[in-house]
């Protein structure tokens, strides 16, 4: 069965310094229809302006991955990490037991445009951690790039769940497969550009839910760049 979510039809959120889409159910976004996709509880698309960002807050149990679609994104928290990631960054962090930590834009003057991405963890109070893995462009080019796993394999950030996580940008005639285990499911992401999923034209924003289906097929790419969950 195949399911699309449409960019235009996620949750809204306009702060002024911030603007959102929620896939999913989110602070002041409900929709008893869209919880969650398994263990993928939140995807949400932000777009800080300069100097703006979310201050120090705390979180637990919960795996918490931040993908750079454009500018400089800072993270401090309270493991003492702080960092600056940028387009190919992939940073995990791990809440675990508890975590504060604080999401700024490093620049006062542009935008930063990245999505924030919440799995629910298969283990309850693990002591918090964070990684951060740099993946470029050839990397993802024309190919399925393991980005997150549950054992850190092909060069992967480490996220304690069952799922996998992939990047591909895709272009002109690039045609991409990926195949499905029967009791597995896949949640695919437009995070740029458009692309023909199983037959479905998406744009940026669009996602395409797929349970008891044995393949998703990427085909008519435009400056596409997809991420694909591999779910239990």
């Amino acid at each position: 069965m195949l399911e699309i979510r449409k960019s235009e039809d996620r949750g809204v959120a306009e702060h002024g310094w911030l603007s959102s889409r929620h896939s999913f159910s989110f602070a002041n976004y409900y929709d008893p229809e869209h919880m969650g996709f398994g263990p993928l509880r939140v995807i949400n698309e932000d777009r800080v302006q300069g100097g703006g960002g979310f201050g120090a807050h705390g979180h637990n149990d919960m795996e918490i991955i931040s993908y750079v679609l454009d500018g400089a994104l800072e993270h401090k928290d309270s493991m003492g990490t702080g960092s600056v990631i940028r387009y190919g960054s992939v940073q995990r962090m791990s809440a675990g037991s508890g975590v504060m930590h604080s999401e700024y834009n490093h620049s006062r003057t542009e935008p930063v445009h990245f999505l924030q991405i919440w799995i629910l963890p298969d283990q309850q109070g693990l002591p918090p951690s964070y990684e951060e893995k740099h993946f470029d462009r050839a990397a993802k080019q024309g190919r399925w790039c393991l980005i997150a796993s549950p054992d850190g394999r092909e060069g992967s950030v480490r996220i304690h769940q069952e799922a996998a996580l992939y990047a591909a940008i895709l272009d002109g005639n690039d045609t991409l497969d990926f195949a499905l285990s029967n009791e597995r499911r896949g949640y695919l992401h437009v995070a740029l550009g458009e692309a023909t999923i199983n037959g479905i034209p998406l744009k940026a924003g669009d996602a395409l839910k797929a349970t008891n289906e044995t393949k998703i097929t990427v085909t008519e790419a435009k400056n596409a760049e997809l991420l694909l969950f591999d779910l239990p």
